[in-house]
Parts: structure tokens; sequence; C-alpha cells
């Protein structure tokens, strides 16, 4: 992936905060609900952007969430260019943001491995398992 100059990783910054701003205040449409801007990214001529998005809280279908997105996407981009000062304003492609359940789904599996590793570990050296307790020996 090429390095972004800083006039785009600027302007992607300036992004995020404004469609943070924009979209809880300036979107009337009810599927899109309450919802966190994670990151945005530029394409390299600035013709698109992407914005990744994660649901606040969960009573939001994230599919609904994208469809309300992508209908307020034209007005978002006019806005966007506006607050930001931009000649030609870069297409929305919205995108839900999973990032953090692989993040979880990675964690899981390391915490697993590891425990197995203990208890094959345990097992060899004659050792109980980490679970249970010495008896009390009075």
């Amino acid at each position: 992936m090429p390095q972004h100059n800083s006039r785009h990783q600027r302007i992607e910054a300036q992004m995020q905060r404004a469609l943070a701003a924009l979209v809880p205040r300036a979107v009337k449409d009810p599927r899109v609900g309450n919802l966190t801007i994670t990151a945005v990214s530029l394409l390299e001529d600035l013709s698109a952007a992407r914005v990744w998005f994660l649901p606040f809280g969960k009573g939001r279908d994230p599919d609904e969430q994208l469809a309300g997105l992508k209908s307020a996407s034209g007005f978002l981009r006019g806005e966007v260019a506006r607050q930001l000062g931009l000649r030609h304003a870069p297409r929305l492609e919205f995108l839900l943001d999973t990032a953090l359940e692989h993040a979880q789904s990675l964690t899981q599996l390391i915490n697993t491995a590891v425990a197995t590793d203990k208890a094959l570990e345990d097992a060899a050296a004659g050792r109980p398992g980490a679970g249970a307790a010495p008896a009390d020996e009075s």
C-alpha cells in the first residue's frame, strides 16, 4: 500500500472529523442511528474515499445502517466538500469496520493456544491442571 503524503493524511483526518459531526446531526434517515466513523482512506487520485464505520451499541442492524449511509452519501459528499473547501469532493464508499471483531477473534485464539500449551506442559511435568486446587492437609 503506497504511503500517502501529508496532504492526503490531513484531508483524511478532516473528513473523518467532519463526517463524525455530520452524520448524527444532519442525516435524518432513521436507518442510520448512532455510529462511529473509525477511519477514512482516500484513493491516490482523490476520486473516492473509503469510510469505515462501527455501529454504536447493539440496537441497529449494520446492513440497514450501511444502506442508510449509502443513500445519504451524495448529501454527505457535498457537505464535506463545502466544509473542507474542496473543489472536487471524493465519492464516499461506506464500509462496516470489522477490525475490532477480527482482533477479538485473534485474541481468543491466542488465549486458547496459550491455555492448551500450559495444560500440556503441566501434564508433561506431572502437575495438576490450572483449575485443580491443592488439597488441604491439616
